[in-house]
């Protein structure tokens, strides 16, 4: 049973940090896309930031460029969002996302989702 847990979210001001967490279980991913997806109310879902499982590479939004970095540890499963100097327009329920990467079919499963919220 895959699970993705993720945690982290919350109300924080304009200017503060956070980092979102999300724990994967019952496979081995060391050859999945992890990464984050938001949508924000009224908005559709867009695409936050990416690790790639083979070489490492990042991907980010150019709208979080400079302000957030994910990273990923591969012992627990995890990958993190560590979001700093965040704005208003960050405010979104953050949805994590795992996708297995194979040429015809690959798995993918989403976290439920963590609501962060900035104040301005």
């Amino acid at each position: 049973e895959v699970q993705l847990q993720a945690s982290g979210g919350g109300l924080v001001r304009t200017g503060g940090s956070l980092r979102l967490s999300c724990a994967a279980s019952g496979r081995t991913f060391s050859s999945y896309e992890m990464g984050w997806f938001r949508q924000a109310p009224g908005k559709e879902r867009e695409g936050v930031s990416f690790i790639h499982p083979s070489d490492g590479r990042t991907s980010y939004a150019n709208s979080v460029k400079g302000r957030f970095t994910i990273s990923r540890d591969y012992a627990k499963n995890t990958v993190y969002l560590q979001m700093n100097s965040l704005k208003p327009e960050d405010t979104a329920v953050y949805y994590c996302n795992v996708r297995e990467l194979l040429p015809d079919y690959g798995e993918e499963y989403w976290g439920k989702g963590t609501l962060v919220t900035v104040s301005s």
